[in-house]
């Protein structure tokens, strides 16, 4: 055995195996597998193998459709059959909201090209004749659904990494993962020891286990999952053709042929996790046993939705675990405060997934950042504050909602309240309607008197619209007030604290007083932040960016830090209001002794409000006159009392995100992982005026961002004014222009300020003019828009600024 690699992947599934082959693929050679038994051990040996582009989130229906479209090029590499079957596949819907969600996402591929299209009842009997249509609205109809055969998959990815030199090793059991102090790691195993300067762990159903080696801790969890093959049946071996794939989301049920019979599987409400306290390191190719009680609800409605289920009899159970993250989604990526760590791990759909898996972590490893924004399945979208005890009620709501209608609005509900600040009491008696982000509750907004206490889940306007308009005036008429617990914050010391900013960050870094806004970019020139540099003295920082960013923001600090320099989060550490409207200044004025009547826009001060000590600043997301107001979260309440009695005489009136949402679009505020992420540069999102070009600093990024200066971005973002009905944007609609798609939206809503439908998206950057009329695809109808380009509200910034 080797004793020496660049790189060890711990776990021989599909997903080791993908990662193998895409790390040659790229050009590492040198680079081994490390698997406790067989290949395909774990969960890959008995999934059921199907494999479809469907995702909720773009780039992961993208990485889905490289997966299904590598298997072919797998093929020929190896001289070996990955049982393909592309068959097609519908997945149908009974109700108005199941219909929209399709709606929805036949929208979004639109412009990802991939040729899905919506079926009615009829032309769903026609495709897949065993289907009982009866209260079916439509179908979402994906031909390059299919499935394969896992062991056949697996084993062309090994094969096509062994021929480009890399090594597998089996029956070889991990049992220490060391990290020598120069960051590389000494792999334990049973058969010696490795040294390797790069671990991934795609351990899968051991991942926990083999995480926990290193001092890891990675938020998945198995589940039981179980599906049926049936004996043969004639209205499906008597076809000219395969049948295709048949999603039920109302049944909880998938189903596709399997050889003469059908193969069909449930997401059960009565589902049960797995090895609780850890999977058994003997545990491999055995199943668990039968289960039919957990089922019967499942079975009952398949056999009214397919009723030739009924009469046939049942050949084999196939009942095994495989691993979900509390979102259902895969966990890939640098592992955060790891150094040369790399998670590959939880990926639950492994053949539509895998290949797009393998590919990012490869990109990742080789070229520093991979080729789009994964953040939906990156490691850091979850932080240290998460436990076993949160993942696993995650997990289990993940399961039961697998085929639930995924809303826009929608909050779930397990595992809450969670993390909360000192303010959930008071706001909780004041009528707050909570969300969560990060863990963490935030208020969506505050119902007073009939408004609903809940909002409900909807692909359109929600009944919670009053409310939110209602807390929309408050602040563009008078005063209102919401908390700032839900910035990321992160403290900046030390004598070159100046100089490591200014190689971090591409814009400005402000003097003692004042802060300024600034992009953070890849080296590839790309976003990976949006960040307020606020410069409290000479060698001290804060900045604010995405709370929900914390440990990818963190991540990429460590990966550059440097001496003389210190960087802390401080995101739990700091909290309090921010305070917005006409009579901001006024209420803060009554708060404290010290003079803000000369504070200018963009001004930075500590002072004494009430009797907390508080940083201050001139600057509001909501685009109107505003401060930000920090302090220490033992003090936070009573700074509260303090602004709260001090605005009695004005109308304050408290907010929550949703009215956060609708004022930031009067101005065309961007939003972080909306307008801004690692998909877009800045000159494409308006974000290149805060780079400072002239400064002298190398800054990360420069090279990139001055050649897109130099030739112009192909597409810039701009704002739209849409006469919608009762829905408006939310994000990924196509824009059709000169009857073909030309661009999507990145997000959207109504403006209770203007009463106006808004919306941001990409167009080409030579077709954008101020009144370009357009059409916008929302749930299934176009929609015509206008491209404005005078902001809805202080178009000046008199306002603002003054």
């Amino acid at each position: 055995m080797k004793t020496t690699t660049q790189v060890a992947v711990i776990g021989g599934g599909v997903v080791g195996c993908s990662v193998l082959y895409h790390l040659t693929k790229l050009g590492w050679s040198d680079v081994m597998l490390l698997e406790r038994s067989d290949l395909t051990s774990g969960s890959t040996w008995h999934a059921a193998g199907g494999f479809h582009t469907l995702n909720g989130d773009t780039n992961m229906a993208a990485l889905q459709g490289y997966t299904i479209r590598l298997y072919k090029e797998l093929e020929e590499i190896t001289g070996m059959s990955c049982g393909l079957h592309h068959v097609g596949g519908i997945t149908l819907a009974d109700n108005r909201d199941r219909f929209d969600m399709l709606l929805a996402e036949r929208a979004k591929h639109r412009y990802m090209g991939l040729e899905t299209e919506v079926i009615g009842p009829e032309e769903i009997r026609r495709i897949a004749p065993i289907t009982n249509t009866d209260g079916i609205i439509g179908a979402l109809y994906d031909p390059l659904d299919g499935h394969l055969d896992p062991s056949g998959t697996t084993h062309a990815y090994a094969r096509a990494a062994r021929m480009a030199g890399a090594t597998i090793e089996t029956h070889c059991l991990v049992c220490e993962t060391n990290q020598r102090p120069d960051g590389s790691w000494d792999v334990v195993t049973d058969k010696g020891t490795i040294h390797a300067e790069h671990v991934v762990n795609a351990a899968g159903l051991w991942a926990r286990e083999v995480g926990a080696m290193a001092g890891v801790y990675f938020p998945l969890h198995p589940m039981e999952h179980q599906y049926l093959v049936t004996d043969d049946i004639p209205e499906i071996y008597e076809r000219d053709t395969e049948h295709p794939h048949v999603m039920d989301p109302s049944g909880e049920s998938y189903l596709r042929q399997e050889g003469r019979g059908l193969c069909i599987g449930f997401y059960e409400q009565r589902c049960r996790p797995w090895a609780v306290d850890g999977t058994p390191w003997e545990f491999g190719h055995e199943l668990l046993p039968d289960d039919f009680d957990k089922i019967t609800e499942s079975i009952e409605f398949a056999y009214r939705r397919f009723p030739v289920l009924e009469r046939a009899g049942v050949k084999s159970v196939i009942h095994g675990p495989f691993t979900f993250a509390p979102d259902g989604n895969p966990l890939v990526g640098p592992v955060p405060g790891m150094r040369n760590y790399w998670s590959a791990c939880a990926v639950m759909a492994g053949f539509s997934q895998g290949g797009g898996v393998g590919l990012t972590l490869a990109q990742w490893m080789v070229e520093g950042e991979p080729e789009r924004d994964v953040f939906a399945m990156d490691v850091a979208r979850f932080g240290d504050w998460i436990t076993p005890g949160y993942t696993r009620p995650k997990v289990i709501e993940n399961y039961q909602k697998r085929f639930s209608v995924s809303y826009p609005n929608e909050e779930l509900p397990a595992a809450r309240p969670n993390r909360t600040t000192p303010m959930y009491d008071i706001f909780s008696d004041m009528g707050a309607v909570w969300g969560q982000q990060y863990g963490l509750e935030v208020p969506n907004y505050f119902a007073r008197g009939d408004e609903p206490t809940y909002e409900t889940p909807s692909f359109r306007r929600s009944d919670a619209f009053s409310a939110i308009g209602r807390e929309v005036r408050a602040v563009r008429e008078s005063v209102g007030i919401n908390e700032v617990h839900n910035f990321g914050k992160y403290l900046v010391t030390g004598p070159r604290a100046r100089d490591w900013l200014n190689r971090i960050m591409a814009g400005r870094i402000p003097p003692p007083g004042r802060l300024s806004l600034t992009p953070m970019l890849s080296p590839a020139g790309r976003l990976i932040g949006d960040f307020t540099v606020s410069c409290i003295d000479d060698d001290r920082f804060q900045l604010t960016a995405s709370y929900g960013a914390q440990a990818f923001h963190m991540r990429w600090f460590m990966q550059h830090e440097e001496d003389g320099v210190t960087i802390e989060n401080i995101s739990d550490k700091r909290t309090g209001f921010q305070i917005a409207g006409p009579r901001a200044r006024e209420v803060l004025t009554a708060c404290t002794r010290a003079d803000v009547s000369d504070m200018c826009f963009m001004d930075v001060r500590q002072m004494t409000v009430g009797m907390t000590g508080c940083i201050v600043q001139r600057v509001s997301y909501t685009g109107d006159l505003g401060f930000e107001i920090y302090c220490d979260p033992m003090a936070q309440r009573q700074l509260w009392w303090t602004l709260w009695e001090a605005g009695q005489p004005h109308g304050i009136t408290p907010f929550g995100m949703r009215a956060m949402m609708s004022l930031r679009l009067d101005k065309f505020f961007g939003s972080w992982m909306r307008e801004y992420s690692p998909d877009y540069t800045p000159a494409e999102t308006g974000l290149d005026r805060f780079i400072a070009f002239g400064k002298d600093a190398d800054f990360i990024g420069r090279a990139a961002a001055e050649a897109e200066r130099a030739s112009g971005p192909a597409r810039r973002l701009c704002a739209f004014e849409v006469d919608a009905e009762d829905a408006d944007v939310n994000a990924y609609e196509p824009i059709w222009l000169d009857g073909r798609v030309q661009g999507f939206c990145t997000s959207g809503g109504y403006s209770h300020h203007a009463r106006k439908s808004i919306a941001l998206g990409f167009l080409p950057a030579d077709r954008i003019r101020d009144g370009l009329a357009v059409e916008i695809e929302i749930l299934g109808r176009m929609r015509p828009a206008r491209i404005i380009t005078e902001p809805l509200f202080d178009a000046d910034g008199a306002r603002m600024r003054g």
